[in-house]
C-alpha cells in the first residue's frame, strides 16, 4: 500500500509518502526513513520510489518525504539550512516512530547526497536508527564551499551581487552557505555505533570519492565502503541503479529483519 501523510514541524507542513507492505493488519514493520539531496524531493535522482517499492516487496516499510523548502513540502529554499534539515529528519523519525505499521526498533536510515551527510550526523545525534546506508554522501561540500567556492564559482562575489547563490535555479542563503562551510561531517557522524553501509561510484564528479573514504577514519569499525566501478553521483545507468538498490536491500535486510 501507498499513501500519502503530512508532518508538522515548526509550522510547516513537510509531506511524505509511506509505502506498507502488504501484510495482515496489525503487523510492525522495519522501516527504511529516505532523507534526499540538495535541492531535490522525495522521488530523488536514484530513485527512491522503486527502492521502496522494492524494500515493500521484501516486508520492509519505507517513508520519503521532502524537507521544507523542497518538494510538495512547506517552506522556500531561500530559508533551509543543514541545521533545519537535521532537525526536521529528527521531528520525522520521530513521527515515524508512532505509526501503527512500525517497528519503532527496527527503523533504519537510507540518505542521498548531502542528505546522506544530514542522515549520518541525525544517525549519531536520534537514538534508535537500527542500520544507516548512505548513497553518494557529499562529505566534500564543507570543505568546497569553506573554501569560497560553489560548483567551480566563487562564493563571495555573487553573494555581494545578489544576496544569494544561483543554485541549480534556487536561492541558496548566506546562512545556508555559512552553516554548510562550518559543519563537521564526519566528528558528529563517528558517534553512531550501528551498521554504516557507504555506497559510492568511482565516477562521482561532485562527491570525490576521497572525502568519502574518510567516513571509514571516523567510525569505530562498523562502516563499510562499497565503491562501485562506472557509476556517477547519480546512479545514472540501469546496471549501475540495480546495483544499488540491490546493494541497499541487501544491507537492510541483514540488519532490520531479525
Amino acid at each position: 500500500m501507498i499513501c500519502n501523510h503530512d508532518i508538522r514541524h515548526n509550522g510547516l507542513t513537510l509531506r511524505s509518502t509511506l509505502h506498507i507492505p502488504d501484510w495482515p493488519a496489525g503487523t510492525r514493520h522495519p522501516t527504511a526513513v529516505f532523507v534526499h539531496g540538495f535541492a531535490s524531493n522525495r522521488l530523488e535522482l536514484p530513485n527512491f520510489v522503486a527502492m521502496s517499492r522494492l524494500l515493500e516487496s521484501h516486508g520492509i516499510a519505507s517513508v520519503r518525504f521532502d524537507l521544507s523548502g523542497h518538494g510538495e513540502s512547506d517552506g522556500d529554499f531561500f530559508d533551509v539550512t543543514i541545521t533545519g534539515e537535521i532537525a526536521e529528519t529528527r521531528a520525522v523519525l520521530q513521527t515515524v516512530r508512532t505509526f501503527d505499521f512500525v517497528d519503532p526498533d527496527r527503523i533504519g536510515l537510507v540518505g542521498m547526497s548531502m542528505g546522506g551527510v544530514v542522515a549520518g550526523i541525525v544517525a549519531a545525534e536520534e537514538p534508535g536508527i537500527g542500520a544507516l546506508c548512505l548513497w553518494s554522501p557529499a562529505a566534500v561540500a564543507p570543505f568546497e564551499i569553506g573554501s569560497g567556492y560553489f560548483k567551480g564559482r566563487r562564493i563571495a562575489p555573487e553573494l555581494e551581487e545578489k544576496g544569494y547563490i544561483d543554485a541549480d535555479g534556487h536561492r541558496m542563503s548566506p546562512a545556508l552557505v555559512d552553516d554548510i562551510a562550518s559543519l563537521d561531517v564526519y566528528g558528529r557522524s563517528s558517534a553512531y555505533a550501528g551498521p554504516v553501509h557507504i555506497l559510492h561510484g568511482d565516477k562521482d564528479d561532485i562527491a570525490p570519492h576521497e572525502f568519502v573514504r574518510r567516513y571509514l577514519d571516523h567510525y569505530d569499525g562498523n562502516a563499510h565502503l562499497e565503491i562501485v566501478e562506472g557509476a556517477d553521483h547519480a546512479w545514472g545507468t540501469v546496471p549501475h541503479r540495480t546495483a544499488l538498490h540491490q546493494s541497499t536491500l541487501r544491507f537492510l535486510r541483514r540488519h532490520l529483519q531479525r
